[in-house]
């Protein structure tokens, strides 16, 4: 069984009971507890779980997540500010992931008459680029109804199929010390490849999400450049760690 599976075997297993034995991991899985040990310990570091004698657990609950519908309505001069500037560093010729989240979707409209070609992990904006008549792949994988968007390991699959320029994703939280984080594992595993697979890589958040902790890490603040909507002191601190980019 390859390690992919074994993993989401392993969170699967886990979002059902919270808590698992390493040795029923073991017959879940057929491989050893070596194998098992270090599939833990690697799911441990990418913040999905806490190993605990004898098996491992959940490290905390999902937070509760707003709809995209909810989403939408909040902050909407600063994401059309952010969206804006974003849209800017997208050349003719390029090919761009759009990841999901109301932000990105902003950017749609100031891509109208660019020569680019999108994948995104969102029924949303896939249907905005459609009726730009802009060449858009979509990825495979599990519909997230609360975020519209394609999440797990069979996005994760679909998405190695593409190599980007760069790549924009949203985000639910922005910290020194947790770097980029969201709820949702399975989400924060396409947010995660898509980093790793574009040569360039933005976040898109505005100062709300400043100092939030969301339950799944992403990337450390140096993985990508910050596009925000923010007074020069609530950047100040992360300006020492990533590039910051300014939409005021």
């Amino acid at each position: 069984m390859l390690t992919k599976q074994r993993h989401q075997l392993i969170l699967q297993r886990l979002s059902e009971q919270k808590i698992v034995k390493l040795k029923e991991l073991v017959e879940l899985t057929a491989s050893s507890e070596s194998t098992i040990r270090r599939d833990l310990t690697d799911l441990e570091a990418e913040g999905y779980l806490e190993r605990v004698h004898g098996g491992a657990t959940l490290v905390a609950r999902y937070e509760e997540e707003p709809t995209f519908e909810e989403k939408r309505d909040q902050h909407v001069d600063e994401k059309v500010a952010i969206a804006r500037k974003a849209a800017t560093f997208i050349e003719d010729g390029m090919s761009v992931y759009l990841d999901a989240g109301t932000t990105t979707q902003a950017m749609v409209p100031f891509l109208d008459g660019k020569d680019v070609i999108v994948v995104t992990n969102s029924l949303p904006i896939a249907n905005d680029l459609f009726d730009l008549d802009i060449k858009t792949f979509v990825i495979g994988g599990e519909l997230k109804r609360s975020t519209q968007a394609l999440v797990g390991y069979n996005a994760r699959e679909s998405m190695m199929n593409y190599r980007v320029d760069l790549a924009f994703l949203g985000i639910n939280g922005v910290d020194l010390e947790a770097g980029y984080t969201t709820p949702d594992p399975e989400e924060a595993l396409v947010k995660k490849t898509a980093i790793e697979l574009a040569r360039v890589a933005y976040i898109l958040a505005d100062d709300s999400k400043f100092g939030k902790r969301s339950f799944s890490r992403v990337a450390p603040l140096e993985a990508a450049t910050l596009v925000t909507w923010s007074d020069a002191s609530s950047v100040s601190s992360i300006q020492s760690i990533t590039k910051v980019v300014n939409a005021q």
